[in-house]
């Protein structure tokens, strides 16, 4: 071992489960709930310091596990049985090194519990390579955070040479070759950011819209949001399916938006649109366009600063839905579609042209990949996956250390608020937005600084 590098001693493991205060639809399922999978892992160094680091992430197993023939629990039972093993795999793996180091040798290993799994209920749908890095991400995090707070530095601070002495071709292969991460991601956070907020398709958009008012003090309509949070930055679901009702549903959100900032002496707001890859083919995104064009005027349309994947994930099986055409009016971003390298190469030959990172497909891959896409010049963000407390903290970390990404996604703070309390007095600029912004200077704490 390198006196920087780490083993593993031991890892634990628990659940907490959150109602919505408002449901979330995501490809046609209406969600008000959530599991949150939380990890500790003790590690320890060459010389017998020892630190305990924590990682924490929604399942998401709706989003993760889409299944038009498993139920919710079903999906979710799989998930937590993924958790028991990568827990065990972690545990006993004997590894030592950088976290990254470590989880890019062990990834063969965790996916095979998909397999596995699979292969023992006898499942007509495989589990998806996806829930998988869903469920291991939290164990990840956990592995970062702990060397972190070990070296008494954040995680950011820990990815250059003196921590992790290989180049990128290392764990990305040919192409890579005297390039290292730390050429791809800051020491110090970006010192604010303006914040996503998601305009769901169900969510109010006009108070003629709100028929039952939740009445828990927070906003019921989207005016409301905009004035309380001031906000610049606004995520549309679309159906994808309904042509008409997308590109209607566009147009209300710009009229409300549009007002809302003319009382507010705002000039500049962005939206971006997600279909959660329900559009059937290009063609269908293409209609869309059209006719959003007239429904918010081209000046409006402007405004969308990027289209999230609008098609189905797998794009080896869908090779006919080529990006070109829309990708010369607007980034198209894969999101669903990001597992690897190979997939990132893949959805570039069809014409994508940027990348949407998420916290809950791993620490270590987040940045290898994030490394990638700058080395490609592609247009990149991060989503959440309406990731709360220590997962927000994650996940808005990311978006501040990686060059290039220009706002964070905060979906928690709209449909689990309560998962929150207990972090909002200890980072308040995380938790409580203001001028659509949230105060980033704060995430440079050790590990993952979620402490």
């Amino acid at each position: 071992m390198r006196s920087t590098d780490i083993r593993i001693r031991d890892v634990y493991f628990d659940y907490e489960d959150f109602r919505y205060r408002a449901p979330i639809k995501f490809g046609g399922v209406a969600l008000d709930r959530v599991t949150i999978l939380n990890v500790r892992m003790e590690v320890e160094s060459g010389a017998g310091k020892t630190a305990i680091g924590f990682g924490s992430m929604p399942l998401g197993n709706v989003w993760a596990f889409p299944s038009r023939v498993l139920t919710y629990d079903q999906t979710l039972g799989a998930m937590r049985y993924l958790a028991s093993r990568v827990a065990g795999d972690y545990k006993l793996c004997g590894l030592s090194g950088h976290p990254i180091d470590i989880t890019h040798r062990l990834e063969p290993e965790l996916l095979l519990a998909g397999d596995d799994f699979t292969a023992l209920h006898q499942w007509q749908e495989p589990v998806p390579k996806l829930a998988v890095l869903v469920v291991a991400s939290a164990f990840d995090a956990a592995l970062h955070d702990a060397y972190g707070k070990l070296h008494g530095l954040n995680c950011f601070r820990t990815y250059s040479r003196e921590f992790l002495p290989n180049d990128l071709d290392h764990y990305l292969g040919a192409g890579f070759e005297g390039l290292h991460l730390s050429q791809f991601v800051t020491q110090e956070p970006k010192t604010r950011m303006p914040l996503y907020h998601l305009v769901g398709a169900l969510d109010p958009v006009t108070p003629a819209d709100v028929t039952k008012p939740i009445g828990d003090g927070l906003p019921e309509h989207l005016a409301e949001w905009i004035a309380r949070d001031g906000l610049t930055h606004l995520k549309i679901k679309l159906n994808g399916d309904d042509l008409r009702w997308d590109a209607d549903r566009v147009a209300a959100v710009h009229r409300v938006t549009e007002e809302a900032q003319r009382k507010r002496g705002v000039t500049k707001w962005w939206y971006s649109l997600d279909f959660n890859e329900r559009c059937r083919d290009v063609n269908y995104l293409l209609d869309f366009i059209l006719l959003a064009k007239l429904g918010m005027s081209q000046a409006g349309f402007e405004r969308v600063q990027y289209i999230e994947q609008p098609t189905a994930r797998d794009l080896k099986t869908h090779p006919e839905n080529k990006m070109h055409a829309v990708a010369k009016q607007v980034p198209v971003v894969i999101d669903e579609s990001l597992l690897d390298l190979e997939s990132l190469k893949l959805s570039m030959e069809m014409g994508y042209t940027g990348v949407a990172f998420k916290a809950c497909k791993g620490q270590t891959q987040t940045l290898l990949l994030a490394a990638a896409a700058q080395k490609y010049g592609l247009f990149r963000c991060v989503q959440d996956l309406t990731c709360v407390g220590a997962s927000l903290i994650h996940s808005a970390s990311i978006a501040a250390h990686v060059p290039g990404v220009a706002a964070i996604e905060s979906n928690g703070r709209q449909y689990c608020p309560v998962a929150n309390e207990w972090w909002k007095p200890k980072f308040p600029g995380v938790f409580a937005i203001t001028d659509g912004t949230m105060n980033t200077a704060i995430l440079n704490g050790p590990g993952l600084g979620a402490t």
